[in-house]
């Protein structure tokens, strides 16, 4: 009965145009010339069918599970391919099982993990001793900074890849496949104009999404004298909305390119990256918290209006919120990002803090210090102090003795 089951689920399946088109040599893998490439370095220790570990790092649909596959396949390696989000240590025990078995018939075998950071700690760590004896070779894949996301022992034993998103004439070259193959297949089709360009803006370097619309544009497009008429505004009704990416990598990278761009003077910048960061959902109190970290530590003395109007707009975004938060929010991005600049204030309390953390730790000079209890001026404390309204052109001394004459600030 449970053949019966399986072969019926078998036939029920639609297998992906994306799957279908996946890549089978490394000669039809496109977009990725920085890692596979004639004289590249894994591409040369392939040929010498010589592995090693290593963790793919990139965005989604750029190849990182073609890749490995294809890795595999050139190095005529056992091929043990599991998800982070559905295993932990019992699949890596029996992935190993599997490995000395291959092992004993003379094969190599790739433990490829999909979405390596997401395992824990503990899962991690369940790999090292596997791969410091040989027992089997891992490709990890993820959307992650591994720097972030991996665990240092097992990223000191493994090399990590960074893979590109797939560019802009890969992609077009991608999504011609998908055509010619529906074309042949199925019904002839006519694009509209634009079409093309269309779907490689949409898909950001993301192939598998590419041929994802591709796919289901085409089955969504009119039939008209036995073709079917693929236009841009079918693949507009499809998507209708085209999720922004946004890793956590990704909201490193924004906050940072949010804050330069505010230091640079450039609005328009800050602007685009406060709507990407929106967009993704970003929390639009982390966001007006960078705004006034810059407006204090980059606009500073130049125009300390700045730090009031950027903590207005936190309070009014915690007020009202989004999306009418957004407003506030871009009044003070532009005023911050045109202010004159001056790092004066950021630079004094630093250089304050380094000469303490250096050892000049010294106590205020005696007539500076708090008299304000018995006895006090029986140690001296306070003694010869002047009252400033009092006696404005006195000159006295501020700094303690050991720092006299030692400047913070500019003026």
């Amino acid at each position: 009965m449970n053949n019966l089951f399986t072969e019926l689920e078998n036939q029920n399946k639609q297998i992906p145009l994306a799957e279908i088109l996946r890549p089978k040599t490394i000669e039809d893998f496109l977009g990725q010339s920085n890692v596979i490439s004639e004289k590249s370095p894994i591409l040369n220790l392939l040929k010498t069918n010589r592995l090693f570990s290593m963790i793919f790092w990139g965005t989604p649909g750029c190849g990182k599970t073609t890749l490995a596959r294809l890795i595999a396949t050139k190095t005529n390696a056992n091929f043990i391919e599991i998800s982070a989000v559905t295993s932990g240590v019992k699949d890596i025990k029996d992935a190993v099982e599997r490995a000395k078995e291959s092992l004993r018939a003379g094969q190599k075998t790739i433990l490829f993990i999909d979405e390596i950071h997401r395992y824990s700690k503990t899962q991690q760590d369940a790999l090292l001793p596997h791969l410091e004896n040989g027992t089997l070779f891992l490709i990890g894949s993820t959307t992650e900074n591994p720097s972030f996301q991996v665990v240092p022992a097992l990223l000191s034993r493994v090399q990590v890849v960074r893979l590109n998103s797939i560019d802009d004439e890969s992609m077009a070259s991608i999504i011609k496949r998908g055509f010619q193959y529906l074309a042949t297949h199925y019904s002839q089709m006519d694009c509209e104009a634009g079409v093309l360009d269309f779907i490689i803006n949409l898909a950001r370097g993301d192939a598998r999404y590419a041929l994802n619309i591709v796919e289901n544009a085409y089955f969504a497009s009119d039939l008209k004298d036995g073709k079917r008429i693929l236009t841009v505004k079918i693949i507009e009704e499809i998507c209708q909305q085209h999720n922004t990416r946004y890793s956590e990598q990704e909201h490193y990278d924004c906050a940072s390119a949010f804050q330069k761009s505010l230091r640079g003077s450039d609005p328009d910048a800050a602007i685009y990256y406060l709507a990407k960061m929106l967009k993704a959902g970003e929390d639009p109190r982390f966001i007006a918290r960078r705004l006034i970290v810059c407006a204090a530590e980059d606009v500073g003395m130049a125009d300390p209006m700045a730090v009031q109007i950027a903590v207005n707009a936190y309070k009014a975004v915690e007020l009202i919120g989004l999306p009418e938060g957004r407003i506030p929010l871009a009044q003070a991005v532009i005023y911050v990002a045109r202010a004159k600049k001056s790092n004066e204030a950021a630079c004094a309390i630093d250089e304050a803090l380094s000469d303490i953390d250096s050892g000049k730790d010294f106590p205020p000079p005696m007539h500076l210090r708090d008299s304000h209890y018995k006895d006090a001026q029986k140690y001296g404390f306070g003694v010869g102090y002047v009252y400033t309204h009092n006696a404005p052109d006195v000159e006295q001394q501020f700094m303690p003795d050991e720092l006299v004459g030692r400047k913070y600030t500019r003026g």
